[in-house]
């Protein structure tokens, strides 16, 4: 067996709790999700506000500034969720802050990450900058079945004649590596007007969440789900633990719940975007019951991170030790870290 594919449950020994069991072997692999910040073409589409990201816009967004973007978002898919134990990255990624299906297509092209060959789910949000959800996948290892985006239909507070047009939710029903998952990739509506006035909207998409989730429960009650995705508010709010019912621990992760790893990470501080000097964890992974289980003999849920390696991260002036973003005329990376969470299942 390769060792890229497969971990000594000694390594994991520790924080799953397993005994006797120092012979057995598991299968591992990465999932993801990326705020990819602005992931622009460089063509003014008059159907869209995209004109801050063409050559004459405010960003002076050029051919080679887009280049540099791809190959800077490429390292980091290259480099995410990988360790001794798995080296080929996300085998299933969501993205947000994406212009249309060409700028994926050119991401998936890149030196760098050409070689995982990556297949593409995207659709047109109604977004009116025209940024969009997609899920990224290997297609050696997942397979999808169907795809469909759910529209988030939610009204102005102060007019609610005036609907407000956000993303989508995409939901993904694949096989990984032979075994049934669902993904959903989430861009929940901004804090637009502050958090309290916006928070509304969220919890709206919160519920719609639970919604869809709920109806693959109904259809399957062993269903394995994880929903993911930049969803403007951290683990404690109203959106995350009222609406979408996600719980911290996993024994309070009862029958149909969901279990959201992200919590206890948020209480320690730990963030993926940073808002005068305030760190706040809205790129969250969430998954269904089933994956926490202790039965091993299909994929089931290990560990969950944030990707904030030094190189992603700003080193000097005001925003010292932030997400290194554009600014100033230089192409960063995303005013976002990644998040990743392992699957591992035990093999013969």
């Amino acid at each position: 067996m390769r060792i890229k594919n497969f971990i000594a449950l000694f390594v994991v020994l520790s924080s799953m709790n397993i005994a006797k069991a120092q012979d057995k072997k598991f299968k591992v692999q990465t999932i993801a999700f990326y705020n990819l910040e602005n992931l622009f073409d460089t063509i003014n589409n008059p159907d869209v506000i995209d004109e801050e990201y063409t050559p004459t816009g405010t960003q002076n967004w050029t051919s080679e500034k887009y280049k540099k973007k791809l190959q800077n978002l490429s390292r980091v898919i290259n480099e995410l969720g990988t360790s001794d134990q798995q080296k080929e990255g996300p085998v299933v990624m969501g993205a947000s802050e994406i212009e249309n299906r060409g700028v994926l297509e050119d991401l998936i092209k890149q030196p760098l990450i050409i070689n995982k060959d990556y297949g593409i789910v995207h659709f047109d949000s109604p977004d009116k900058r025209g940024i969009d959800v997609a899920l990224l996948y290997q297609k050696k290892h997942f397979k999808p079945t169907s795809y469909i985006n759910v529209p988030l239909i939610i009204y102005d507070q102060s007019d609610k004649t005036k609907r407000i047009y956000t993303r989508d939710q995409l939901l993904v029903t694949g096989m990984l590596d032979g075994e049934e998952m669902h993904f959903i990739v989430n861009h929940w509506p901004s804090r637009s007007g502050g958090e309290k006035k916006s928070s509304p909207n969220r919890e709206a998409a919160g519920r719609l969440n639970r919604r869809i989730i709920d109806s693959l429960y109904k259809i399957n009650p062993n269903a394995k789900i994880i929903t993911m995705g930049d969803l403007n508010d951290g683990p404690l709010n109203n959106s995350v633990k009222v609406e979408l019912q996600a719980k911290a621990k996993k024994e309070d992760t009862k029958q149909f719940g969901m279990y959201n790893p992200m919590e206890e990470m948020s209480n320690k501080g730990i963030g993926t975007l940073a808002y005068r000097d305030a760190w706040d964890l809205f790129d969250q992974m969430i998954l269904s019951e089933p994956l926490i289980r202790k039965d091993y003999t299909s994929y089931r849920f290990w560990k969950a991170g944030v990707y904030n390696k030094p190189f992603l991260t700003q080193t000097t002036g005001q925003y010292k030790g932030y997400p290194l973003r554009n600014s100033n005329g230089q192409v960063g990376f995303s005013d976002h870290f990644p998040v990743y969470l392992y699957l591992i299942k035990e093999v013969k």
